[in-house]
């Protein structure tokens, strides 16, 4: 099978969870012998932290500048593509959806990472790059990277005709139990790029139990933080790390923490890639709650939640045999259920039942 793919980026991990689901994702596509072709814009702040250069699992990473100097390679691709798929956030999301849906593709999908966050912003009134004014009806399917109540919504508000939640997960070839990177561990540690629908939740469960515990070291790893972030003399500061830096990351800390935006926790079943990297990688997980956290991680056991910053000062105190054995229970949870590899073999069941569908939405249009 050919998939041929319009996302956001797939090179550079800077500032965004796309690009370490993609790699995870087409690698394990390879090896169930697919071919994947990504389109990706070159643009400037990516290139400069660009941490990828060819694509896993032998597939074909495309990188352009220009959508109509690009159109005669994406004609071309088509051609023979069993598979189209257009991404959220794809900077050209609107043209790569008219030349998907003007093609002789079987398939034509589109994949919405940020479903939650599409449909709130869209409720603004917001104009978005990858949303056009027929929204998601022209597709044959339309993928969510949420689950629960978001899958009715992509129906009624964008006029999806068939859906499916495909989660996040992880290739545990890259995340995996590592070696701290210093000496001396975090009480707490969080990795994630600053936005400012997670900034409440997280001077809760971070930056008043670091405040609380004086004595104790706290770690932020990531991306787009500021001057006038409320930084404490026991907080450290991490700029971007690149994939491959992860499990040092998290394996210099006890403990470490997942927040989640705010549109995808009020809507529920939207566990981040950073959840399921977190556990690969052996660190016990504190998160914020949201309906459906269960069906991934069993609370108590597997994962330990935080809605006030006592629930969080008490998860930093744990012991370390307990936390210990959240870790293991976690890990061996991802290792099973929430691998690449899994979601590869999901995508393929899905894919297989549109195509089923379609066709027989088709022979019915035809009076067949």
């Amino acid at each position: 099978m050919k998939l041929v793919i319009f996302g956001l980026t797939v090179s550079s991990s800077w500032g965004n969870g796309h690009a370490t689901l993609w790699r995870g994702l087409c690698a394990a596509l390879g090896r169930l012998g697919h071919h994947v072709v990504f389109f990706e814009r070159d643009v400037p702040y990516y290139a400069q932290a660009r941490d990828l250069t060819e694509l896993p699992g032998g597939g074909e990473l495309v990188l352009y500048s220009d959508w109509q100097d690009l159109l005669p390679a994406v004609k071309m691709h088509l051609k023979d593509a069993d598979v189209a798929m257009v991404t959220s956030y794809c900077p050209d999301g609107i043209d790569a959806s008219a030349a998907v849906l003007d093609s002789d593709v079987p398939l034509r999908v589109f994949y919405d990472l940020d479903a939650p966050v599409t449909l709130f912003r869209l409720a603004k009134g917001e104009t978005l790059s990858y949303v056009g004014s027929e929204g998601y009806r022209d597709f044959d399917l339309v993928l969510s990277y949420t689950g629960g109540k978001v899958l009715e919504q992509l129906q009624s508000i964008l006029g999806a005709r068939t859906v499916a939640p495909l989660y996040g997960s992880v290739d545990p070839e890259v995340h995996r139990p590592g070696t701290p990177d210093t000496s001396e561990l975090a009480a707490l540690s969080y990795m994630g790029t600053w936005s400012a629908d997670r900034d409440d939740a997280l001077r809760t469960v971070f930056i008043e139990p670091a405040r609380l515990l004086p004595d104790k070291r706290f770690v932020i790893g990531g991306a787009q933080y500021t001057s006038d972030f409320p930084w404490l003399p026991n907080i450290y500061f991490v700029n971007h790390l690149a994939p491959a830096q992860h499990s040092g990351f998290y394996a210099s800390s006890r403990l470490t923490l997942n927040v989640t935006r705010k549109p995808m926790a009020a809507l529920g079943y939207c566990p981040s890639g950073r959840l399921f990297e977190a556990a690969a990688c052996g660190v016990p997980v504190l998160s914020d709650h949201w309906e459906g956290l269960d069906t991934f991680y069993e609370p108590g056991t597997e994962i330990l939640l935080a809605e006030t910053t006592e629930d969080a000062v008490n998860a930093v105190n744990r012991s370390p045999e307990e936390l210990a054995a959240i870790a293991r229970a976690a890990r061996e949870r991802t290792l099973e259920c929430h691998t690449a590899d899994v979601r590869a073999r999901e995508l393929e069941r899905i894919l297989e039942q549109a195509y089923s569908e379609d066709t027989q939405r088709v022979k019915n249009a035809c009076g067949a």
